[in-house]
């Protein structure tokens, strides 16, 4: 799966050794760097489990091992109501 910007990613072990921890990821860009085959650099922001960026990283991953994040677009979520 090549990431769009504005998708949000788990990032798992599966992409590299060092995300020991899954973390969401929305990618803001692909960098075109010639890199090897199968991987790729990725810009964009940690999320939190909020969904808001706590952090702008670049992460080098293997394609295969993103999974796309089951999140529901800010402006769906529903609001609870406050007294």
């Amino acid at each position: 799966m090549l990431p769009r910007a504005g998708d949000v990613l788990r990032v798992t072990r599966a992409a590299s050794v060092q995300f020991i921890e899954p973390m969401l990821f929305r990618v803001i860009r692909v960098h075109d760097w010639p890199t090897y085959d199968g991987w790729a650099w990725l810009d964009g922001y940690q999320l939190n489990a909020a969904g808001d960026a706590v952090e702008r990283r670049s992460i080098f991953v293997q394609l295969k091992g993103l999974q796309p994040a089951n999140v529901t677009p800010l402006g769906l979520r529903s609001r609870a109501n406050v007294a």
